[in-house]
Order: structure tokens, then sequence, then C-alpha cells
């Protein structure tokens, strides 16, 4: 695929996931809201008195399925992607050599010491 179009995903994937950090870091547990977290009540709220949960939340829902569908999409790339070549690929065809048996040089075997009876010869001293 188009690799201009892979890096265009590949920054909205990144742009997501540090808004979805966001998100949830702004969020609180149950009862507390945005307003809350500044030091007004529930009625001064940005949002109103239940707005910011459900606004947060929301966004979190949409910044979560932006995501996944552009991990969807890269893993498509990735799936669709023809395999690289590698730097071993390109190597001429190796020839082959016959292996040929070494050449029988026959050793003479050393003088033995023993007689043709089998009995050991006496050696001057």
């Amino acid at each position: 695929m188009n690799t201009s179009l892979a890096t265009l995903v590949m920054i909205v994937q990144v742009i997501s996931a540090l808004i979805i950090v966001g998100l949830v870091l702004l969020q609180h547990g149950k009862g507390a809201d945005m307003g809350a977290s500044f030091g007004s009540g529930a009625s001064g709220s940005l949002f109103g008195a239940t707005g910011s949960s459900n606004f947060l939340s929301k966004s979190t829902a949409v910044a979560v399925a932006v995501f996944f569908v552009a991990t969807l999409i890269l893993t498509s790339f990735g799936a669709n992607k023809a395999p690289s070549v590698g730097v071993m690929d390109n190597l001429p065809a190796a020839k082959t050599v016959p292996v040929t048996a070494p050449a029988s040089n026959a050793v003479p075997a050393p003088a033995s010491s023993t007689s043709a009876s089998g009995q050991a010869a006496e050696i001057p001293k």
C-alpha cells in the first residue's frame, strides 16, 4: 500500500492514543465530575450537573473507536505487504564441488622387533 497513507494512519493512531490517555486521566470515580476537580460544585461545572461524565465517557469511546479502526487499517497494510528481500537472497548460486576420497597413501608398517616365530629379537647394546 501507499506508505504516506500508512504514515497518516499511524499518526492518527498515536494522536488518538494520547487523547485516550488524557481523557482517562481527566475522569474520576462515580459521583465526581470535572468541575469538582477544580474546586467548584456540580452545578457550576462546565457541562452541567451530569454532563461532564457523559461527555468524557462518549469522547473516550470515540477516541477508542478511532484507535481501533486505525489499528485494523495498519494491520491490513502489513498483511498485504510483499515479503522483503534480504541481503542473502541476491547472492549467486553456489557452485557444487565434487568431493573425492583422499588418495590412499599406504604407509609401510614399521619394522617390528619380533622375529617370524613370534619371539622378541635381541637388540644389541
